[in-house]
């Protein structure tokens, strides 16, 4: 029986339900933190997801449904609905109830690690989400600094400095002991219990300020929903939604959410490609792919940063058809294919037909990305991924380069260059490519693909670098990856200075 939908958000904060009605669905859990709750604690600082000065955490259950799964995300770039059916914990939650420091709190207090105290309630929630996270796995990893470093990549602190953010966030990280019972304590049980009873009923369309957001549970009711309502907005992560509302200012009259589909949030590996789909967030995907092809894990570090990549989806970073998202060059270089759907049907599209024009794709009219479809590793293939930016973490990139070659009898059988920051597309490099293929890997060959991304790339000039700039980075990326890997050279590795 198709169970009745529901008018209302519901979540738990700070373990009391909350029940909202008639509120608009493009308003941030940080307005309503601030003006609702009155919970100050969360700041506001940059309103765009990059400060960290508003994270918080949410709880929502885990795969099986019996635990809590733990992530720190930006307040500020979070609409409410995001909310529904989770338990959101914020700075006034850490302190225990006789009003005690957290162990994080005190570590920040004894190594001195705040000065205008501006930042710190968001630097303590992203240590909270590692530290409940940490409690619950049998075997947490190994803590350093680099790890804390790329923990806190999205809080910014201009006060203090981080290396003693960093001493206390090791000794409070370290003293955590797995907990892998019910933690009661922390009320855990009765949160479980709640947001199970909530999962049990039915899904979320609801009407405020004159908007619309729906939150259907099955693919088809997702399709149905789109082509009843073409000119909807379809929202994952709503990182770059978001934006529009708090920088842009717009007004976006229907949204219909994809998080409930349960099929759009699972991974599964096949003999030969690994399906992804489009609800799976970034930390989950780059997961799954950098399990295949670690030479992609620090390109996925340094996209964005933790709280966004724990709420954005990879679907969605392919779907916004950015000339400079993260994603697409990887994901073109693997040679990746897109399953869309509709109420018409399914079909599949190679990732490199997609993008058709700044921010233009091939969807049609009321078609969605359901699945990403990436090939499985194979023994013959070399790869590297480089992203050339002002800021090593969480910037927008200058360009973006992708390489991957497969060699066969000392021959690159297939040869993938693809960029972003060079076109008003993600792009291929189609005359790089042909350049390459059944050559050796040898400087020379490398030499002649490089000059062919003359012909591949007619770079523009802005902000973050100059045309010349970028098409003579794109060589000299080229022949960085030869440095790196041509066979029999040894291992070389050209790092940045510091790192």
């Amino acid at each position: 029986m198709t169970q009745p939908e529901r008018d209302h958000i519901r979540f738990l904060l700070g373990g009391r339900a909350r029940h909202l009605r008639g509120v608009a669905p493009t308003r941030t859990v940080l307005e309503y933190l601030r003006e609702e709750e009155h919970r100050t604690g969360t700041k506001e600082g940059c309103a765009e997801g990059d400060c960290g000065a508003c994270t918080v955490l949410t709880a929502s259950l885990n795969e099986a449904g019996d635990g809590l799964d733990y992530h720190a995300v930006n307040a500020c770039i979070q609409f409410l609905p995001a909310l529904d059916g989770k338990a959101l914990l914020t700075i006034e939650d850490v302190a225990g109830a006789d009003g005690g420091l957290h162990p994080i709190q005190q570590a920040l207090v004894d190594h001195h690690a705040s000065q205008c105290g501006f930042c710190t309630p968001g630097f303590v929630m992203s240590l909270y989400a590692s530290y409940q996270s940490r409690r619950g796995d049998a075997a947490p990893p190994p803590l350093t600094a680099q790890a804390i470093g790329q923990l806190l990549s999205g809080n910014l602190c201009r006060c203090t400095g981080y290396r003693s953010i960093v001493t206390a966030a090791l000794q409070a990280l370290h003293n955590v002991a797995p907990d892998l019972g019910t933690l009661d304590q922390d009320g855990a049980t009765e949160t479980v219990q709640q947001l199970q009873a909530w999962r049990a009923s039915g899904p979320l369309h609801f009407t405020g300020a004159g908007q619309r957001f729906y939150a259907p549970r099955t693919i088809d009711a997702l399709t149905e929903l789109y082509a009843e309502h073409p000119g909807a907005i379809i929202l994952g992560g709503g990182t770059d939604a978001a934006l529009w509302v708090t920088k842009q200012l717009r007004e976006l009259d229907t949204l219909i959410a994809i998080g409930e589909v349960a099929t759009l949030k699972a991974i599964t590996m096949a003999h030969d490609h690994i399906r992804i789909g489009a609800g799976v967030t970034l930390t989950r995907a780059a997961a799954a792919i950098s399990a295949q092809y670690p030479e992609l894990e620090e390109l996925f570090l340094r996209f964005a940063s933790p709280p966004i990549r724990n709420a954005a989806t990879l679907a969605g970073n392919i779907a916004n058809a950015s000339p400079i998202g993260d994603a697409a060059p990887a994901l073109l270089a693997l040679d990746a294919e897109l399953e869309l759907r509709s109420v018409h049907g399914q079909r599949t599209l190679a990732l490199s037909e997609f993008f058709l024009a700044y921010q233009q794709t091939a969807l049609q009219p009321g078609e969605i990305i359901e699945t990403l479809r990436i090939p499985r590793r194979t023994p013959d293939l070399t790869l590297a991924a480089y992203k050339i930016s002002k800021r090593f973490d969480q910037d927008i990139a200058a360009l973006c380069a992708v390489f991957r070659i497969n060699l066969a009898d000392g021959l690159i059988t297939t040869a993938r260059a693809a960029f972003g920051g060079m076109a008003a597309i993600p792009k291929r490099a189609s005359a790089c490519e042909a350049a390459l293929v059944q050559q050796s890997f040898t400087a020379k060959s490398i030499e002649a693909a490089a000059q062919a991304l003359q012909d591949d790339f007619t770079p523009i000039g802005d902000l973050r670098a100059s045309a010349a700039y970028r098409q003579r980075v794109a060589g000299n990326l080229l022949r960085r990856f030869l440095l790196e890997h041509e066979p029999g050279s040894g291992p070389v590795r050209i790092t940045r200075h510091g790192r």
